[in-house]
């Protein structure tokens, strides 16, 4: 039988199901909604957690859609086996019966301030435009519909689009006599990226008086759905909205809405025939918790079937590193002082760290502590939270890397730290004793490099690999080869003089978590380099003088032998 495709990337909730891709039912999301009746709910979740396929789903759901003629569509067949079709005649009754307003600010993550305003005016004008049959109408007077047409044609008079959600209730209340659902995806977009771009302050203003007439004092609203990765409460986005109900990664209320269980992973390896890759699966992409359930990456796991699938890639990758601009890690590490890189390395190394819990942050709170940084990195995804507890009143978190991909955001933004940091760093000292064949003095001042630094200990090698190239790069006169093959295998490093009167090197590297093995692992590594013949080629090239070097790390400890030639 032919199976399904996978919905990497589309969150359309009917394209979805009009081009029959695999869908995992979040249908019930609209059960609870109806249930709780909240008057406005936030639903905080990392980026590509389904946030946007969620709420399109609500819209086609609750929309009263109509054709061109004014006639309303029946979107009952995008239903039809849905796990929603089976809870009830209370809910399937709410089905096609309310105006909505849909606005995605995505867009807005602009490099400057205009940009940013003229796209979301944009989002607003598109609504508006979707919506103009009311214009049709006898329910609208005439300056009614001159404001209208000013919201579409994006005047440059800001002060339309104070209250242009609000208005835009009134008038779709006037036609359909039902109040209005409002639902906004991604609304902290515009304030993260302005945080980083550098017109915070502007954008924090200007998407304020938005949501305020939209959400505050919209007497047309029925209720209205948010998603952000942030509850930032106290950026005033939020001012007065006492019924203001908030569901962060900690509720455990519609904990299955957003990210994939782990029964409906299994259910998606049956189906695809790939229940071998459970365990793989699970190490790379599991790891999150939502209240007290345990939730995987959905944009990950399917991207890693897809990939098995569609492109015979056998091998998982980091696919939501590479959907993020991750510049929060790099606040953290490159602005981490001696106790968050000490944090740092306890969270690299498996360990978990304890924070004070504060949910409703700004983005200007972030570096005023570096307990908020770590509340940003819960939020967002970059932690999860393992156990919690109360002291007083404080809620407390303890926090721990949720899998394999995330470990790998951490440790590319280091490396990418410690090359910034390398290159600030004169090793004219290190140089010379290298070249020398000094290794006590190599060694020294290696060490001392490496206490000033992060490392996570890394069994494989590979963190002290990147590290040592990062260093070896800023050294002129000499061309940096990494796991270059020669002889029988392949060398760690090789540094080759552009003058063959100049000495060249040889590194071959050791880990050890035991510090009293770091000697017997150097007379390996030296061993390694003479019995696998990694010299030869360099022999054969005529360089007048060969260096190598046997180098075994110990957390931010180090040893250096070497033997000339």
């Amino acid at each position: 039988m032919e199976k399904k495709n996978l919905p990497v990337g589309i969150e359309f909730y009917k394209k979805i199901i009009d081009e029959a891709y695999y869908y995992v039912d979040k249908t019930l999301m609209i059960k609870e909604l109806l249930d709780r009746q909240s008057y406005v709910s936030l639903f905080t979740r990392p980026r590509r957690f389904g946030k946007t396929l969620a709420l399109d789903m609500l819209k086609t759901f609750f929309e009263k859609e109509l054709d061109e003629g004014g006639n309303a569509l029946d979107n009952r067949r995008y239903f039809n086996g849905m796990k929603i079709m089976s809870a009830g005649e209370k809910y399937i009754s709410n089905m096609g019966q309310y105006p909505v307003i849909f606005l995605s600010l995505k867009s807005t993550k602009q490099a400057d301030l205009a940009t940013a305003v003229w796209m979301l005016k944009k989002q607003i004008a598109g609504e508006y435009i979707r919506h103009q049959y009311v214009l049709s109408s006898d329910h609208l007077m005439e300056p009614e519909k001159e404001l209208y047409h000013k919201v579409i044609s994006m005047t440059d008079d800001n002060r339309v689009y104070a209250d242009a959600i609000a208005f835009l209730s009134k008038c779709l209340a006037k036609y359909h006599r039902q109040k209005v659902i409002l639902l906004i995806d991604e609304y902290d977009v515009p304030l993260e990226n302005a945080y980083f771009a550098g017109f915070y302050q502007e954008m924090t203003a200007f998407v304020r008086s938005v949501m305020e007439s939209a959400l505050k004092t919209n007497e047309d609203l029925k209720f209205a759905v948010i998603t952000g990765c942030l509850r930032v409460s106290r950026e005033s986005i939020f001012t007065g909205l006492n019924n203001l109900n908030v569901i962060s990664i900690l509720s455990d209320s519609f904990a299955e809405c957003f990210g994939f269980t782990r029964v409906e992973v299994a259910d998606l390896l049956t189906y695809y025939e790939l229940e071998d890759k459970a365990e793989e699966v699970q190490e790379w992409y599991d790891g999150y918790l939502f209240g007290k359930t345990e939730v995987y990456n959905p944009w990950s796991v399917t991207s890693y079937l897809n990939g098995i699938i569609a492109d015979k890639i056998e091998y998982p990758r980091p696919y939501w590193a590479n959907t993020s601009s991750n510049g929060i890690i790099r606040e953290l590490i490159e602005n981490a002082g001696e106790v968050v890189r000490a944090e740092l390395e306890d969270l690299m190394s498996q360990k978990s760290i304890v924070k004070p819990i504060h949910e409703d942050i700004t983005y200007e709170d972030m570096n005023s502590s570096s307990d908020n940084l770590w509340n940003f990195l819960l939020l967002t995804g970059y932690l999860k939270a393992v156990d919690s507890y109360f002291d007083g009143m404080q809620a407390h978190i303890m926090m721990a890397v949720p899998n394999r991909e995330v470990r790998y955001i951490y440790e590319r933004n280091i490396m990418e730290w410690l090359k910034k940091r390398s290159r600030m760093v004169d090793f004219t000292d290190m140089y010379h004793a290298m070249l020398e064949g000094d290794a006590d003095a190599f060694e020294n001042l290696l060490r001392s490099f490496l206490k000033r630094s992060i490392s996570f200990y890394d069994e494989k090698e590979t963190f002290y690999h990147g590290f040592l190239i990062g260093v070896m790069n800023n050294l002129e006169g000499y061309r940096t080869l990494s796991n270059r093959e020669t002889g029988d295998g392949r060398a760690d490093l090789i540094l080759k003089p552009f003058d063959e009167h100049d000495p060249a090197i040889i590194f071959e590297l050791k880990y050890t978590k035991d510090s009293a093995k770091l000697d017997q692992k150097c007379g390996e590594a030296l061993r390694q380099i003479k019995e696998r013949s990694y010299a030869d080629e360099l022999a054969e090239d005529e360089y007048n003088s060969i260096i190598k070097y046997g180098i075994c790390f110990c957390k931010k400890n180090c040893r250096v032998k070497c033997n000339m030639e």
